[in-house]
């Protein structure tokens, strides 16, 4: 395989990565506020801290991973992107970090606190929306190149409704992904009253996911539609992703076997995420950079493979235990331990 399809294939990958973890975190944010906002959170805030407590350290090593990875493999991407999203960039790690300010006021009454829980939970969905704004932009139309000069056409991005269509896809796969993977977690700790909640929230974000996902899929067709054109040739993943949203949004109507919904959830965004990203190539940012050209020399690529296969032999142990600890770990899920 070409250096370039592996450093992409690699970023994709952590990306995909943090797109599940981090819509869990993220979603239960927001979960845990509104749960505090119509009186339920004695009914769905236990399950939520206890999932959150160990897990949330490990959220942006995936973000971090893909970033190291885009640029190490792409360091063109560096100044392409580094100018363009200076402003949305900015924000999303604005919002990071005081999201990461409540985690550590968390055991100082932050979670019981109102006004910090609404800043966590409204975070929860600025986040993704902001980091979104990179798959709109890669779509092109957006930057301005005068030879070293690369501008941010803002006003066109606050103009184009594939942006915004984009934003609200981020946000409510946010809610249904983190509702889906929430519902089975309240189920393996037996909190029936928890599970119910959720699932009802799992539900009420079913539909609109499903609809902005085709909205957002004729959108790109005015918008960009030679990557239109090229999504149409591999037509079977998106179609694929369909079949494991309506298995996933049957087994949760049914209230049985929550794990393997969640399972063919995760399914849906893998098969969209990676047909969306394999229709896209061989462009990094369309028109001006492709994966071919903006890639690094083959001796920093090897270094730079080598380098991740060690960094994930020590990951995938780390998060193996963490997930068998806790949470995997029926007694401790069950706040048994």
């Amino acid at each position: 395989m070409e250096l370039h399809k592996i450093g992409i294939a690699i970023a994709w990958i952590f990306l995909y990565g943090y797109l599940i973890v981090a819509s869990i975190d993220f979603g239960a944010g927001f979960f845990s506020f509104y749960g505090k906002l119509t009186k339920r959170d004695h009914i769905i805030n236990a399950i939520i801290d206890r999932y959150l407590s160990p897990v949330w350290e490990v959220t942006n090593v995936f973000l971090i991973f893909f970033v190291y990875a885009v640029i190490g493999f792409f360091p063109d991407v560096a100044y392409m992107y580094g100018v363009a999203l200076l402003v949305p960039g900015s924000v999303a790690l604005l919002l990071i970090a005081i999201r990461g300010s409540f985690y550590a006021f968390a055991n100082y009454g932050a979670r019981k606190n109102t006004v910090y829980l609404f800043v966590y939970g409204v975070t929860g969905l600025f986040i993704p929306a902001s980091l979104a704004t990179l798959l709109t932009i890669s779509e092109g139309g957006f930057i301005s190149v005068d030879g070293q000069r690369v501008e941010l056409l803002l006003h066109q991005l606050v103009r184009s409704p594939y942006a915004w269509v984009v934003v609200l896809l981020a946000i409510v796969s946010v809610l249904f992904i983190s509702a889906s993977f929430l519902t089975y977690y309240a189920d393996r700790a037996n909190d029936t009253e928890a599970r119910e909640v959720l699932r009802r929230f799992a539900l009420y974000n079913s539909l609109p996911t499903i609809f902005v996902s085709f909205l957002a899929f004729f959108t790109i067709r005015t918008h960009n539609p030679e990557h239109f054109e090229r999504m149409l040739s591999m037509s079977w993943m998106f179609m694929a992703s369909l079949a494991c949203f309506l298995l996933a949004l049957a087994l949760i109507i049914q209230r049985k076997w929550y794990g393997t919904a969640f399972l063919f959830v995760m399914l849906q965004f893998a098969f969209a995420f990676f047909g969306y990203g394999r229709s896209h190539l061989p462009y990094l940012l369309y028109p001006y950079l492709t994966v071919e050209s903006g890639v690094t020399s083959d001796a920093m690529g090897v270094a730079l493979i080598a380098a991740f296969v060690g960094g994930i032999l020590l990951l995938i142990p780390s998060l193996f235990l963490l997930m068998r600890l806790f949470v995997f770990s029926a007694t401790y899920v069950q706040g048994r331990k």
